[in-house]
C-alpha cells in the first residue's frame, strides 16, 4: 500500500510538472497517471488502495469544500441572487433533456435509458470547478459581480439535483415505482444540508470562542465534524434526504463569518496547503477508476453525442445569466466553467453496468469519453480565459 502512494505521488506530481510546463493543466497530468497506474493499464496500485478509492475521493472533496466555505463571502453571492439559484438545476436539466432527444438517435438507446445516461452524464465535477473558483476568488478575478461565488455555489448544488434524478431514473427503468418525494426530496436534500451545516457551524462557533484552540487545532476539529456531517448523510439516506456536502460548505460558512479575518484567512491557507496532497490523491484515484477499456466501445457517435449535450448545456446557462449585468465575456466564462466532468461519472457511471441494466455498458462508455475530453477540456478553458474574460478587482 505504501509503495501504491508513493507511486501515485512521485509519479503523479512528475506527469503534473510535465503537463504545467507545456502551459496545461496540472490534473491531465494526474487523471493520467490514474489512468496508467490503475487496474486497467498497469494495474500497480495496490487493492486496499481501490477498495477505499471513492472514501479518499470524499476526503479530498471535503478539504476544498471546507477551503471554499473559508473563502467563500455570502454578502457577494446574496448579490447574485437568481442566476446562482438557476445556475443550480437548469444546465443540467437543458443536457439531461439533450440526451432524451438525440441520444436515441445517435446511440440507438431508449428514452428512458438516454434519461439514465443524461442523469450520470448532467453533473459538473467539483473537483475539477471548486478549487478554481477558489482560487479566483482569493485572487480578486470576477469577485465584483460574484461570478466564481455564483458558480462555486451552482456546482455545488448541481450535483445533488443530478443524482436524485439519477436514482429516480435507475428505479424507472428497473420496472419500479417513482413518488413525487423523489423531487420533494432536491429541495429538502439542500434545506437540510444547510441547516445541519449551520447548527454545526454555530456549535464549533462556541467552542472556539469559549475554548483557546490552536488553529492548527480547529483545522483538525472542522475536519472531524465535517466527517460526520457526510457520515449522516449516509446513515439518513433511508429515511431522509440531507446533501453533506453543503453541510460541509455551510459548516466552514458559518466559521468564516464568525471568526476573525486573520483566523478565517490562517484557516483557509492551512486548508489550502492540505490540499495540495488531497488534489494528488483525488484525480489520481478519479484517474484510476476510469476503465479506458469502454472510452472508444462507442465510437465517434458518443463523442458526437458528448458535444451536442454540452452546446444545449450551454444554452441552459447562457438562460440562467439573462438579466445580469454579466458581459458577453463573463458569461462565456460561466459557460466553459460548466463543462468538466468527473467526480459523479467517476462515482456512478458504472451503476447501470453493477446492476445488469442492458444499457450499462454503454452509459460507462459514454461517462468514460466524457470525463476524458470534458476534464481537460474545462480546466484548460478556465485556466487560460479567466485572466481574459474576468475583470480583478482593485482593493
Amino acid at each position: 500500500m505504501l509503495a501504491s502512494l508513493a507511486l501515485m505521488i512521485l509519479v503523479g506530481l512528475s506527469l503534473a510538472s510535465i503537463v504545467e510546463k507545456l502551459k496545461l493543466p496540472r490534473i491531465i497530468g494526474l487523471l493520467v497517471t490514474g489512468i496508467v497506474l490503475g487496474p486497467y493499464v498497469l494495474n500497480v496500485l495496490d487493492d486496499n488502495i481501490l477498495n477505499i478509492s471513492s472514501q479518499l475521493r470524499q476526503i479530498a472533496l471535503i478539504i476544498i469544500l471546507i477551503k471554499a466555505g473559508l473563502t467563500l463571502n455570502l454578502k457577494d453571492l446574496k448579490k447574485v441572487g437568481r442566476p446562482a439559484i438557476l445556475m443550480a438545476f437548469l444546465p443540467a436539466t437543458f443536457e439531461l433533456i439533450a440526451y432524451i432527444i438525440f441520444a436515441p438517435m445517435i446511440l440507438g438507446v431508449t428514452r428512458l435509458e438516454a434519461a439514465l445516461m443524461g442523469a450520470v452524464l448532467a453533473a459538473v465535477s467539483p473537483a475539477v470547478v471548486v478549487p478554481r473558483m477558489v482560487y479566483l476568488i482569493e485572487n480578486k478575478y470576477g469577485t465584483k459581480k460574484a461570478i466564481p461565488q455564483m458558480i462555486l455555489a451552482g456546482a455545488s448544488c448541481d450535483d445533488i439535483y443530478v443524482i436524485v434524478l439519477f436514482s429516480t431514473f435507475v428505479t424507472m427503468v428497473q420496472g419500479g415505482h417513482v413518488s413525487v418525494m423523489n423531487f420533494i426530496n432536491i429541495p429538502v436534500s439542500i434545506i437540510l444540508g444547510i441547516g445541519l451545516g449551520m447548527i454545526a457551524g454555530l456549535a464549533l462557533a462556541w467552542l472556539f470562542k469559549h475554548q483557546k484552540i490552536q488553529n492548527s487545532m480547529k483545522i483538525i476539529i472542522i475536519m472531524g465534524l465535517a466527517f460526520l456531517l457526510m457520515s449522516v448523510e449516509t446513515w439518513l439516506e433511508d429515511y431522509v434526504s440531507l446533501s453533506g456536502l453543503l453541510a460541509v460548505v455551510s459548516l466552514s460558512c458559518v466559521i468564516k463569518i464568525t471568526s476573525s479575518l486573520s483566523t478565517s484567512s490562517s484557516l483557509a491557507d492551512m486548508m489550502g496547503k492540505l490540499w495540495l496532497f488531497a488534489e494528488i490523491m483525488l484525480f489520481v484515484l478519479v484517474g484510476a477508476a476510469v476503465d479506458i477499456r469502454y472510452a472508444f466501445a462507442t465510437g465517434i457517435a458518443a463523442i458526437i453525442m458528448i458535444f451536442i449535450a454540452l452546446i444545449v448545456r450551454a444554452v441552459g446557462v447562457w438562460i440562467c445569466l439573462i438579466g445580469t449585468n454579466l458581459t458577453i465575456k463573463e458569461r462565456m466564462f460561466c459557460v466553459i466553467a460548466y463543462l468538466p466532468k468527473a467526480t459523479v461519472q467517476a462515482a456512478i457511471g458504472s451503476v447501470p453496468l453493477s446492476l445488469g441494466l442492458s444499457c450499462g455498458s454503454m452509459i460507462l462508455s459514454v461517462a468514460v469519453l466524457a470525463i476524458l475530453i470534458t476534464a481537460p477540456l474545462g480546466a484548460i478553458g478556465i485556466d487560460k480565459t479567466y485572466q481574459k474574460f474576468l475583470v480583478k478587482e482593485i482593493i
